[in-house]
């Protein structure tokens, strides 16, 4: 008999005859339920090539349906293909994989779709869906969901966590044991006796039977491990709630994208429970697990696959979802290849985002007016899509690339998210303080951040199945207009613009210092562009920095400041990047810190002497060896195989110190090290046994230092002098002393 229950749909994959559905049942039980559901791919070529697919496909073993059918191509309309339809999901990767290897001159659609994508498609049902369901047995008879992956407040699935790392970091010495965390208990369990350490771990898996275990290190180093010593002590240990399912283990990898090499470690995925190892993702430590749960709600994405995968991935999956719910063909292989251009063409096509070049040197009361998510915003507000693109026609009106008037993809995959994303900025707005929803708030709105920031790029992606560099082209080109229309504005209202950059405005008007005065200035540029707009703050001071190389020359993106509520804010110096070690960052922070307390410009040169007083102590801490190793670490990244280095770089270095160890480094992976005197100049952080501190390079870290604190202290006009080390206060410059005057 049928029995009838609420709760959330916590995983699909394959499994079985079918699929199999992780639920969380509303009074707490945990289930798994099987369901019948056969996919199909979709072959397009010659009547003969199609032929030889068929004869192909039925000498196949299992049981396929094939049949001519009628779909639509998202570019040239309706298409004859042949429908492969197979009854187990499981056996379909494989297949094609065997039938493309075969046959590879034949075109694919709907060939390498996640599961849980086409599952969300066909039954409107996403991961952490509240749903309500008949099961019989084991079997699923129907479901339906009760939410929307776009409410603002969704019922929130109570799930059990289980937290394992070990006591130190696998890469730096060997672990002797792992803390395991769950129901706010926190212990040590020793590796050794590894009997003891997997009986308790499976106790607690049996009696907790967590939905989330979240590793440190779980995908390259603690789960391999502990499935290791299960097999070598014949102890099986239970990871999977699905004792049918597979533990899946997918090998680390490097690839290119965007210029750059990128590194993804090893990964292990779970059946039946979610694996998240906060090591080996994406964006966790931007966004949290709030984040990556709220991913995959509206990607419809497995929960332990967005953690993994990059926001471009997600964005990709929420076009292919909504091609899908169209009946829309999605091509195994990008099809659209660029139009022929000749170079004055691509000059004038081409042209990418907009920058004025800012007025460096320090100034008050600016404000920072930004287009809220620019390019996601003329995507969906002028209908730029890659089939309603019309190339090499322009609007005669406004000399703007034209497109279709029907709806567009893109347009209609961003129009939720751009929706729900300003539905939290403006909650946070309102919430207090101590409300709990703002961290959860915080978090989503910076997931979708990073979604409609890849948004744009994937346009033009070279690997993107609905991309075209037409349609990119045409968003940059109304982007420039846009920021061009917000420029005259600001003019027109008698504002001085001090910078701008691809969706950005900093700009002043004597007498203009709060929100409210610059209101005017947001309605009339709301009014010129039609295009969503917002007041990120207004500084006290802002600083804009010139090059390292030429003081003449200033660039875009490297400035800091401190807006009126005392939030600082920065780009482009040192505590941005990824290789600065920690105790410069946090010097450089303090400096900010002590600025950031002077509540006008004005008031600034009563900080210098405080100023020289923080820096001196912090070269004197370094100097005698008061800051420890581990905070003196670089972390540098790897970008080619070792034997390609012709002037070995520091990174180089210290992975060949490592490679003679047995310890070897793929490309895109970073490495650790700290300056040392001696010959090789410095030493991997990794290497076996304790750096003796004594050994440090304090000479190197105070050239770092001074580098930081120059970029700090340049548009005060101090100047860190050779000799000490200390910053000495010149005269002020006639710009600092009329601003101090002020």
């Amino acid at each position: 008999m049928a029995e009838a229950l609420s709760g959330w749909l916590l995983d699909v994959y394959a499994g079985g005859s079918g699929i199999t559905l992780s639920l969380l049942e509303e009074g707490g039980r945990r289930l798994l339920v099987d369901q019948p559901f056969p996919i199909s791919f979709y072959i397009s070529g010659s009547t003969a090539e199609l032929r030889s697919a068929c004869r192909w496909l039925k000498s196949q073993p299992g049981h396929l349906r094939l049949s001519r059918v009628e779909r639509r191509d998202l570019f040239s309309g309706s298409l004859p293909v042949l429908q492969v339809e197979v009854q187990r999901p499981a056996d379909q990767p494989r297949l094609f994989q065997r039938l493309a290897s075969a046959l590879p001159a034949l075109t694919y659609y709907d060939a390498d779709i996640p599961l849980s994508l086409r599952y969300a498609a066909c039954t409107g049902i996403h991961p952490l869906a509240r749903v309500s369901a008949q099961v019989e047995g084991r079997t699923l008879q129907s479901i339906s969901s009760l939410t929307s992956p776009w409410d603002l407040d969704p019922p929130y699935p109570p799930v059990r966590t289980l937290r394992l790392e070990p006591d130190c970091d696998p890469a730096h010495e060997e672990p002797r044991g792992i803390f395991l965390s769950y129901n706010g208990f926190r212990y040590h369990q020793p590796f050794a006796p590894a009997r003891a350490l997997l009986i308790n771990l499976r106790s607690i898996l049996e009696r907790e039977d967590p939905d989330l275990i979240l590793t440190a290190w779980g995908d390259t180093w603690l789960l391999p491990r502990l499935l290791e010593m299960a097999k070598e002590t014949g102890l099986p240990l239970p990871l999977n709630r699905d004792p049918a399912g597979r533990i899946i283990r997918k090998a680390q990898r490097t690839y290119y994208a965007y210029g750059q090499v990128i590194y993804r470690g090893a990964q292990v995925l779970l059946s039946g429970r979610w694996h998240v190892d906060i090591c080996n993702t994406v964006m966790y430590h931007d966004y949290g697990m709030e984040g990556v749960l709220e991913l995959a709600r509206i990607t419809s994405l497995p929960v332990q696959t967005v953690a993994r995968v990059s926001p471009g991935t997600g964005i990709s999956s929420m076009q292919i979802l909504t091609a899908l719910r169209w009946g829309v063909l999605v091509p195994y292989h990008k099809q659209q290849a660029e139009a022929q251009k000749s170079a004055l063409d691509l000059l004038a096509s081409d042209m990418g985002g907009m920058v004025y070049q800012p007025t460096t040197g320090l100034h008050a009361d600016v404000a920072e007016v930004d287009f809220i998510s620019m390019y996601p915003s003329i995507m969906e507000h002028f209908n730029i899509s890659p089939e309603t693109i019309l190339p090499g026609i322009r609007d005669p009106l406004t000399g703007l690339p034209a497109t279709r008037a029907e709806r567009g993809l893109v347009p209609e995959t961003l129009d939720p998210l751009l929706k729900k994303r300003i539905a939290l900025k403006t909650a946070l707005l309102t919430l207090p303080k101590w409300d709990p929803r703002r961290k959860r708030y915080r978090d989503w709105a910076s997931a979708y951040k990073w979604l409609l920031v890849t948004c744009f790029g994937y346009l033009g992606y070279k690997n993107a199945r609905f991309g075209r560099i037409e349609a990119h082209e045409a968003v940059t080109a109304y982007g420039r207009e846009a920021l061009l229309r917000a420029k005259e504005a600001a003019e027109d209202l008698g504002c001085e613009v001090l910078h701008l950059y691809v969706d950005g405005m900093w700009t002043k008007k004597a007498g203009w210092s709060t929100a409210a005065d610059y209101q005017p200035l947001l309605d009339e540029i709301l009014t010129r562009t039609g295009l969503p707009i917002a007041l990120d703050g207004v500084f006290r001071w802002v600083a804009f920095l010139p090059s390292r190389l030429d003081a003449r020359v200033p660039v875009p993106n490297r400035y800091f400041g401190v807006f009126q509520d005392g939030e600082i804010k920065v780009r482009g110096i040192e505590l941005r990047r990824h290789d600065t070690p920690l105790f410069v960052s946090l010097v450089q922070q303090e400096l900010l810190d002590l600025l950031s307390s002077a509540t006008t410009a004005a008031a600034l040169p009563g900080l210098f002497p405080a100023v020289q007083s923080l820096l001196r102590r912090r070269l004197a801490d370094l100097r005698l060896g008061r800051v420890p190793p581990e905070k003196l670490i670089v972390r540098q990244t790897i970008s080619r195989e070792l034997d390609l280095y012709k002037t070995p770089s520091p990174a180089a270095v210290a992975a060949r110190q490592l490679q003679a160890l047995g310890k070897s480094l793929r490309p895109g992976q970073s490495v650790r090290f700290v300056y040392t005197l001696g010959e090789t100049r410095l030493r991997a952080w990794d290497l076996p046994g304790k750096m003796d501190p004594r050994t440090v390079d304090t000479r190197e870290y105070r050239k770092l230092l001074l580098r930081a604190a120059e970029s700090i202290l340049t548009p005060f006009h101090l100047d860190p002098p050779a000799q000490e080390g200390i910053p000495v206060l010149l005269p002020l410059m006639p710009s600092a002393r009329l601003l101090a005057a002020r």
